[in-house]
C-alpha cells in the first residue's frame, strides 16, 4: 500500500463567486436590523445603505423625520429634516462603503423616528462590490 502526501490548499478564488446581497426591508416598523456574517477565505467590500422614506401629509405644520444609522453599535451617522412635499413622500438615505476583513461580521441598524408624518418604507442593504 502506498501513501501520497499532498499539502492542502485552500480553494482558490473564482470570479464565478456570486456577490453578496443582504437586505432587510422593515416596511412601517421603526427599526430594521442587518447582520452579515463573517466569510472564511476572503475579505469582502460593501455599498451598504439606508433609506427612509415617509407620507406627508397635506398640512405638515411642524413636521419631520429622523434616521439614525449604528454600526456594531456605533453611531455612524444621523439626520433630522423638516418635511417636504405636502401630500407626498419625503425620504433620507444614507450611504457608506465598508471593507470586511475574513471571517469578519458587521451588524447595522437603521433607527427612524418621525413627528407628524407616517413612516411608508424602512430599508437597510448591503451589496457586495462584483
Amino acid at each position: 500500500m502506498r501513501y501520497i502526501r499532498r499539502a492542502m490548499n485552500p480553494p482558490k478564488e473564482t470570479s464565478s463567486t456570486p456577490a453578496e446581497h443582504w437586505r432587510c426591508d422593515a416596511g412601517s416598523d421603526s427599526v430594521a436590523v442587518l447582520t452579515i456574517p463573517g466569510l472564511i477565505g476572503r475579505a469582502r467590500v460593501f455599498d451598504v445603505d439606508a433609506s427612509l422614506l415617509v407620507d406627508v401629509p397635506a398640512e405638515p405644520e411642524g413636521a419631520w423625520l429622523e434616521l439614525t444609522v449604528e454600526c456594531d453599535g456605533k453611531r455612524q451617522w444621523s439626520r433630522r429634516i423638516p418635511a417636504h412635499n405636502p401630500g407626498q413622500t419625503d425620504g433620507l438615505d444614507y450611504h457608506q462603503r465598508l471593507r470586511l476583513e475574513a471571517e469578519q461580521g458587521v451588524r447595522f441598524r437603521a433607527v427612524a423616528a418621525v413627528k407628524g408624518v407616517r413612516i411608508r418604507q424602512l430599508l437597510l442593504e448591503a451589496r457586495e462590490e462584483a
